[in-house]
């Protein structure tokens, strides 16, 4: 019998109306819009339902609109009774994944996630970081590439380790513009400059990650009921210390999703659902292992789908 992961969408996967339709359904799903709006005390159920996209995009706004959808819609589908043998979330969805296994509650992962944001939007002053997409090339000569430049005073990193020939760059401006150089050079079949608002797993982030450790120092942690594989370290992890722990390391540090994914197929795992809106961690799983099967929970009608194809599947 094969083990189910929930995953849980990063920045990236937001939309104006994400949400909505469960919400205006379903009480209890509605619920959630209300309590994040209470804990921030700001109406971000307005901003998410009806937009503007451009402040829906700013980190501190997105960080927590992302996680209060996924947990939103993963309540409705968790009255289905498919349960999960593991979680992960890509970047800020750790935390959704930490929620779901009960490490932090709803509303203070809503509270965190914010400041998280803020700190992160303050770390580098807006146009001296940045990120792209290397797209072609492996981890080893890519890291070799990031090393040189950084070496040479501009400091640059490998981010997010997404799939084979998918990984993100990220740093001061001058280092992604001259690794991106490179890279081509070595072999990279395009780069692609991101739209983003720092240079987030970088280790310019590390300003951000010493005032986040004073939030999650106010906030109770739990071990979790359910292993959550983590982005820095790509291993399961329960005890709520150590969780604590590699949450701080995991702004400055690469996410290592590729090799997460990897983990928990060789721990059994062949059923992938992604919660949240998009399909962003779904395209990649697909390009990771071709045989696992991947679902993507969003709305009521998704949410339907799958319960139907699992309940085909036997699961």
């Amino acid at each position: 019998m094969g083990k189910i992961a929930f995953v849980f969408p990063g920045q990236g996967s937001q939309t104006v109306g994400m949400g909505k339709d469960l919400a205006d359904k379903h009480s209890e799903v509605m619920e959630y819009f209300s309590k994040a709006d209470k804990r921030l005390n700001v109406p971000l159920s307005n901003l998410i339902f009806a937009g503007p996209k451009e402040e829906l995009t700013i980190t501190y706004n997105t960080q927590p609109a992302l996680l209060t959808t996924s947990i939103a819609i993963l309540d409705y589908f968790s009255k289905s009774g498919v349960k999960a043998d593991f979680v992960a979330g890509h970047s800020l969805g750790e935390y959704s994944a930490l929620v779901a296994a009960g490490v932090l509650s709803f509303e203070d992962g809503v509270y965190a996630v914010r400041k998280r944001g803020e700190f992160m939007e303050n770390a580098v002053p807006n146009g001296e970081g940045s990120m792209a997409a290397v797209l072609g090339l492996d981890r080893e000569p890519l890291a070799a590439v990031a090393k040189e430049i950084s070496e040479s005073g501009f400091p640059v990193s490998l981010a997010n380790l997404n799939c084979p020939g998918q990984i993100v760059i990220s740093g001061s401006r001058e280092g992604v513009e001259r690794a991106s150089v490179k890279a081509k050079e070595a072999g990279a079949k395009r780069v692609l400059p991101l739209d983003v608002s720092g240079p987030f797993h970088s280790t310019l982030m590390k300003p951000a990650a010493n005032e986040l450790l004073a939030v999650l120092d106010g906030i109770e942690m739990k071990d979790s009921s359910i292993p959550a594989v983590v982005n820095v370290t790509a291993e399961p992890v329960s005890v709520a210390s150590e969780i604590k722990d590699k949450l701080i390391e995991q702004l400055y540090s690469p996410v290592l999703w590729e090799d997460s994914v990897v983990k928990m197929i060789d721990l059994g795992v062949d059923t992938f659902i992604e919660i949240g809106p998009g399909k962003v961690l779904s395209g990649l799983i697909k390009k990771i292992n071709k045989i696992v099967k991947t679902y993507a929970v969003s709305d009521e009608e998704s949410a339907q789908a799958v319960i139907e194809a699992l309940k085909e599947d036997n699961l």
